[in-house]
């Protein structure tokens, strides 16, 4: 599996789960730490937790690992390590606060599937 179909399963976790705002960066010319970010966020914790569960589900459902998952008891953020990409789960307030976006202006946006 190539890293698009990765991307698109992430993403698709997270729509199922009615995130919000999900936006995709191409990391690749920016840091040397990852590829891609995925960034949404949901309402309120039990959300966040569940768009979170949604995407370590749908990878590993599909043979992927997860290389770590910080942040899942506060669920104020919480970041999913796949490697190549990272997943970026913010509360609305967090999102707004942090500003992943603007922090990494230099990053362009990729579309995937239904996120454009």
């Amino acid at each position: 599996m190539n890293l698009k179909e990765k991307l698109e399963i992430v993403v698709e976790a997270c729509e199922d789960r009615k995130a919000e705002n999900c936006v995709v960066l191409n990391m690749q010319h920016v840091t040397p730490v990852t590829d891609y970010f995925v960034i949404c966020h949901g309402n309120n914790e039990r959300q966040v937790q569940a768009i979170a569960r949604s995407v370590k589900e749908s990878l590993e459902e599909k043979g992927h690992e997860i290389k770590r998952i910080e942040g899942f008891e506060q669920a104020r953020w919480i970041l999913i390590d796949i490697g190549d990409i990272i997943c970026h789960i913010f509360h609305k307030d967090e999102r707004t606060y942090y500003n992943l976006e603007r922090l990494w202006g230099d990053a362009s946006e990729v579309s995937i599937g239904d996120n454009s």
